[in-house]
């Protein structure tokens, strides 16, 4: 498996194919493996890098307090030491989080951007979102894991055609290490680049799906305050868009990338 060997950690990552890069950031609780649907569409024309954040799949998971930034700049230094110039860079959820901190600090890296169902900040307000915040807490002080994997992946992936990719969404979940997994959760609480973000100058894709824990309108207001950025929006989709509806998101997201590269 090839490991990039950080200060404190090792590093898990994938290459796969040829061409312009393409880096891809997985969510909370997730890992390389919840690519397997865009990897070998994209491969055919990307070089589609791959990698476990810190805490997460087969890179180490040290103790925290972890953060975004620590999160991006393992990814900026992975970038870096791979030698491929800047990247499409594309992040879904926690990953997108990632992606618009890499954005911002360490722009060059950063050819184009794709946000997947994230925003700029995770900062709690009102008690909804406080409320929420502590019931996935307890959650997993109180039934652990795996039904925790089995709660999200009934909400995320509904419907009888789903059952595979929600029987493969728990037996993953379930893998976490619950420690690292609530360090990797802190690390998104009171996270944000907001304020930032009419510095991102390079092309940039948002896709929200309808039915995503946060509205389209909300991701319309971030898209206003950035220089070249476009909201898509994948119709009867929730937060795993990738997974749920695969072939539109690999769709849009090759159109976009596409237009990036004919108007290089």
């Amino acid at each position: 498996m090839p490991t990039l060997r950080l200060p404190d950690i090792d590093l898990h990552y994938e290459c796969t194919g040829e061409g312009p890069p393409l880096l891809l950031i997985h969510g909370l609780g997730s890992s390389t493996r919840d690519w397997e649907h865009q990897v070998p569409h994209f491969a055919r024309r990307y070089r589609v890098i791959c990698a476990d954040m810190r805490g997460h799949g087969r890179s180490h998971k040290p103790p925290g307090p972890y953060s975004i930034a620590r999160f991006a700049a393992d990814t900026a230094v992975l970038l870096q030491a791979l030698k491929t110039g800047p990247a499409h860079v594309v992040g879904i959820s926690m990953g997108g989080m990632i992606a618009f901190q890499l954005a911002v600090d360490a722009p060059e890296l950063v050819r184009s951007l794709a946000i997947v169902n994230s925003g700029p900040e995770l900062v709690p307000r009102g008690w909804k979102m406080r409320l929420q915040i502590m019931q996935r807490r307890l959650i997993l002080r109180w039934i652990g894991m795996r039904k925790l994997g089995v709660v999200l992946s009934e909400r995320l992936l509904p419907g009888p055609e789903l059952a595979v990719q929600r029987k493969t969404f728990v037996e993953r979940w379930a893998e976490n290490d619950p420690r690292a997994y609530r360090d990797a959760f802190d690390a998104l609480i009171g996270w944000s680049v907001a304020d930032r973000i009419g510095e991102i100058r390079c092309p940039t894709l948002v896709v929200a799906a309808d039915q995503d824990y946060t509205p389209v309108a909300a991701k319309q207001a971030y898209v206003q305050k950035m220089p070249d950025a476009e909201l898509v929006v994948i119709p009867d989709a929730r937060h795993a868009v990738t997974a749920e509806r695969p072939e539109a998101f690999n769709t849009m997201l090759t159109r976009f990338l596409e237009r990036v590269e004919a108007a290089a």
